[in-house]
């Protein structure tokens, strides 16, 4: 690109150009130019329109245990489970007495739903004729979480409702299997909260102050979460947080952890006491990202257990490995243990068998998951993929696996031209990205990485830290090829559909961006940079199109996501790619999409660190494709929009 006078830009140049706008549509204006927003979502777009259609629906159900099964399930959006392990002990002894619904048996096994004795004749009208003991409310909170009113609570707060409330009459036998439900449930959290003091105590105040420190490093380096003690939420996420995270910055007075440091235990409240050691079990089992795990629920001992024991279950199915033995009890002491032996043990798992999570984006919870054998769909997208390569890229093999052999023998094309590319790695990137798009029926693929290797490979060996920290999003890239099809839900317009590619592309240069410091040694440039822990296990995830706003706005409602390492120089890079797939409607990606995808994405990852050894010898291989202007042209087929390419469109959020 040449300046007006015909000299060639300046670097402060480009990177001035690129800053003008993040979206095709604007192309050529400053950003914040135009007179009217190019995007209107809907009033109800994302998660509020889906409690206000949860609550309608479940206000219609026939009877309560209807009702409950609407609202457990956010209408079929999330598992039951994770709405029941929400509850506060109240609400739960509610439930069990009003028509048998709890999550546990009596010696710590976990149900989703189970009668436990309550015969639900306290339901909708209790006994015929007979005047109600008590006259109970149930309603959907606007977090999203059932609440009940019970007998010494107070009306529910309409402030704070989706809607109304269902009124529940209960009748005596109900009211008194709540009376004993509730004193086993005091009884229990008691104990519980005795027995984490007493392991705290053991920890010395030292000892506490560490893992006060891990849980609030957890807080600020993942992703957002809500945890319940009772009805005190813990959360880095949006509104008033309560714990580091985006808002609050480490150290802040307002986080419940900053007010722990230090503090004698006697002072600790049996909240503050419960969610040091839950959230120290969670991560000693796999690192910080098991904390998601515990998103949208209450953080209890018990629900730590019950999620621990689901990990070692699935871990124990995988062969080749000495089994973990189940905890004698559920004391923290022996929970302790079977965490460091889960984390241990998921080392051996993840040698022979695929770790991926389920992400249900209406409540950001995150299951872990072991994966089966690939099957016939897995290697039929595979070789879907393998053929479009083939007959593109200069490479020979039957399979991804032989296609990467092939790439390894003789990687020399992947710095010189290719077709119409810069370099070849920038060809085989777009031609992975563009084969995914068909043989896995996405709206969208994409993929990421940085535009100068030579640019990093200078930094690492200087050990320049803080100009690693410094690059801003354009030393990134992404490269999002849609479907023709996904214009159908951009209104049926090209220019949308190049603006919410561009939209994507921005925000994968983000995550790059942030997860990149997570790979450099932790000097003070580094710990004080903005950075998440780098992922590198894949996820599916299911109706995405909830809270995070650039998912409302451009549809992302299926996903998935396979993060790679790449090496350069030396240094191995967590998630310095991946590879993403995109669905705005229809059906959900599954377990073998997940596989088959992995695939993929390791092919790419193959290129990349290969691409990394060109340059540490000497190549000045750079990423120059993949900016605004080569989404605008890639999708439309045209040059660069006009001012007035949007003039008249209303962009709507489905």
């Amino acid at each position: 690109m040449k300046d007006p006078a015909g000299r060639p830009e300046s670097r402060r140049a480009v990177q001035a150009r690129k800053r003008i706008s993040r979206r095709p549509s604007r192309l050529g204006l400053p950003a914040g130019s135009t007179l009217t927003p190019d995007r209107v979502a809907e009033a109800d777009a994302g998660f509020p329109g889906l409690l206000r259609r949860v609550w309608r629906s479940a206000a219609g159900a026939a009877d309560l245990r209807s009702a409950l099964e609407v609202l457990l399930t956010l209408d079929g959006h999330v598992p039951g489970d994770v709405q029941l392990r929400a509850l506060n002990s109240a609400e739960q002894a509610a439930l069990t007495a009003l028509c048998g619904l709890n999550w546990r048996d009596d010696d710590g096994d976990s149900h989703g739903d189970r009668d436990s004795g309550g015969d639900g004749s306290g339901a909708d009208g209790g006994e015929p004729g007979e005047p109600p003991a008590f006259r109970g409310e149930i309603g959907l909170s606007t977090s999203g979480r059932i609440v009940v009113r019970t007998p010494d609570a107070r009306p529910l707060d309409p402030r704070d409702l989706v809607g109304g409330v269902r009124r529940v009459p209960w009748s005596e036998p109900v009211l008194a299997l709540y009376r004993r439900e509730l004193a086993r449930a005091r009884e229990r959290r008691a104990a519980r909260a005795a027995d984490c003091r007493a392991w705290l105590t053991e920890q010395g105040p030292e000892g506490r102050d560490a893992l006060v420190a891990q849980a609030r490093e957890a807080a600020l380096r993942t992703a957002p979460f809500v945890l319940y003690q009772e009805d005190t939420q813990y959360t880095n996420f949006r509104g008033r947080n309560t714990l580091t995270g985006k808002t609050l910055w480490p150290g802040h007075p307002d986080c419940a952890l900053t007010a722990l440091h230090g503090l004698p235990l006697d002072l600790w409240s049996d909240h503050d006491v419960q969610l040091v050691v839950c959230l120290t079990l969670l991560i000693r089992s796999a690192g910080f990202g098991r904390v998601e795990e515990a998103n949208g629920t209450q953080l209890t001992v018990d629900h730590v257990a019950h999620t621990l024991e689901r990990v070692r279950r699935a871990y124990n199915a995988v062969p080749g490995a000495e089994p973990v033995p189940a905890p004698a009890s559920h004391r923290v002491a022996d929970l302790d243990r079977l965490a460091l032996a889960l984390r241990e043990r998921r080392r051996s798992v993840g040698r022979s068998a695929q770790l991926y999570r389920e992400i249900h984006g209406a409540l950001m919870h995150k299951v872990e998951r072991v994966a089966g054998p690939p099957g016939p769909a897995a290697e039929a997208r595979q070789s879907a993929v393998a053929e479009h390569l083939r007959a593109r890229l200069p490479l020979t093999g039957g399979t991804l696996a032989d296609l990467g052999r092939d790439l390894a023998a003789a990687p020399g094309w992947l710095a010189r031209p290719h077709g119409a590319f810069g370099t070849g790695l920038e060809s085989l990137v777009y031609e992975s990205v563009a084969a995914t798009v068909t043989a896995f029926d996405a709206d969208f693929a994409m993929s990421r990485g940085m535009r100068s290797l030579p640019g990093l490979v200078r930094a690492l060996r200087g050990e320049n830290w803080a100009e690693i920290c410094d690059w801003d999003i354009t030393h990134f890239f992404c490269c999002v090829v849609p479907s023709p099809r996904a214009a159908a839900h951009f209104g049926g317009s090209e220019a949308a559909l190049a603006d919410a590619a561009w939209a994507m592309s921005s925000r994968m240069q983000y995550n790059s961006w942030h997860f990149v410091a997570g790979n450099l040694p932790k000097a003070p440039e580094v710990t004080a940079r903005d950075h998440f822990v780098p992922p590198v296990i894949p996820d599916v995830a299911f109706f995405s199109d909830q809270h995070h706003h650039g998912h409302v706005n451009n549809n992302v409602r299926f996903s998935v996501r396979s993060p790679q390492a790449v090496e350069v120089d030396g240094r191995r890079f967590d998630g310095f790619m991946d590879l993403r797939l995109l669905r705005c409607a229809g059906d959900p990606f599954g377990e073998q999409d997940v596989l088959a995808a992995h695939q993929v994405s390791a092919f790419v990852a193959r290129a990349t660190s290969l691409a990394a050894e060109l340059v540490a010898a000497g190549s000045e291989l750079e990423v120059t494709a993949f900016d605004s202007a080569w989404h605008w042209a890639s999708v439309t087929g045209r040059g660069p929009a006009r001012s007035d390419a949007l003039a008249g469109q209303v962009r709507r959020a489905s």
